[in-house]
């Protein structure tokens, strides 16, 4: 018989919040690259907005690529909460605005 662990909502947040912190110092000890932006950008948008973009880093500024310009409205309106992940993720000095490039 499997013992059954019950956990209340206050220590599942917990382990997210630690999981995420220990992730973003891995990410941040990693030389700057494209590979490392790509990998931040998937972490703070989630899989299926990652498969239909492209970003590369313009000095501090991410550039954003929707493959289908459907996604352009969504990822303005989420603009602060994805910049504010990527800080996370790669630092606030690293980051300090997204641009969206609508030339697809």
């Amino acid at each position: 018989m499997i013992p059954q662990c019950e956990y209340t909502q206050d220590e599942v947040l917990s382990i997210q919040r630690f999981s995420g912190s220990v992730l973003a110092e891995i990410v941040q000890r990693q030389p700057p690259s494209a590979a490392r932006t790509s990998f931040a950008w998937q972490l703070a948008v989630g899989p299926a907005l990652a498969r239909v973009t492209t970003v590369t880093n313009e000095g501090s500024t991410i550039v954003v690529q929707a493959d289908d310009a459907r996604w352009t409205p969504e990822i303005a309106r989420a603009r602060d909460i994805i910049l504010a992940r990527l800080q996370q993720f790669l630092g606030a000095d690293e980051v300090t605005r997204i641009r969206i490039d609508t030339t697809r």
